[in-house]
């Protein structure tokens, strides 16, 4: 089933029959739906070898008789185009730097039957991206090119872990890409199951330490970080980690 048979579908549930009348002429939901979705595609630009940002506010403008049609359907409408909205950039692969806007709004230049539909990223703003990693339910930024983490109180993350090393593992972070290294930890360091290193650290990838899991992200923000400095070695070495190149 396509997303916009799920969309109409979802909408015949939300809605009372007795609107279907008033869908006899002008613009259809579905049709929002679809010029969304078009938005989306047309708009969405990658920005890092990991990412394909797509706007996240939308205005939808419509003619005063259809707008009045729309306004019929209340919160039922906005809730099923954000739903579609956020399942196909979900099987798109495409990432928001914020929350999700529609507005739809009434414009006496928009002839019945016709809409225009507008969009933008972050209202406007500079995005870039941040490694995060997530522990036990909190985020922790990477605002360093060198981030520790075991149990002891001098490392930069400290878990409450008895099966860690002190210092356990480093997650190098260049601004683009990622790399986890073991730091001679007693019980090791698995990356998705299996035993490492060190190895290339892929967005959404989970490290495990002891009973303790790392979950690496990446993450849009609108205001651009600092970029983590890095050792001339270890810059060298996340990136021919990622790329597939000699080590040093």
């Amino acid at each position: 089933m396509g997303l916009l048979d799920s969309f109409e579908k979802g909408l015949e549930r939300a809605v009372n029959s007795a609107f279907a009348k008033t869908f006899r002429s002008g613009i259809q939901p579905v049709e929002i739906a679809s010029a969304l979705r078009s938005e989306l595609d047309k708009k969405a630009a990658v920005v890092s070898r990991d990412r394909i940002l797509a706007p996240n506010t939308f205005t939808v403008r419509l003619s005063p008789a259809d707008d009045e049609k729309m306004s019929a359907l209340g919160g039922a409408l906005e809730h099923e185009l954000d739903s579609l909205v956020h399942k196909h950039a979900k099987a798109q692969g495409y990432s928001f730097a914020g929350p999700v806007t529609i507005s739809l709004v009434r414009d006496d230049q928009v002839s019945t039957g016709t809409l225009r539909v507008e969009s933008s990223t972050a209202s406007g703003g500079k995005v870039s991206w941040r490694g995060v990693v997530d522990i036990a339910g909190k985020r922790h930024p990477l605002v360093k090119g060198r981030t520790v983490i075991g149990r002891g109180s001098d490392a930069d993350i400290t878990v409450a872990d008895a099966g860690t090393s002190r210092k356990h593992v480093e997650i190098l972070w260049d601004g683009e890409r990622a790399m986890v290294r073991d730091l001679n930890s007693t019980n090791g360091t698995m990356l998705d199951g299996r035993k490492v290193t060190e190895a290339p650290l892929p967005p959404d990838s989970t490290v495990t330490i002891g009973r303790t899991d790392i979950v690496f992200h990446i993450v849009a923000q609108a205001a651009t970080p600092p970029r983590p400095n890095l050792s001339a070695q270890d810059a060298t070495r996340v990136y021919d980690l990622r790329d597939g190149g000699p080590l040093p």
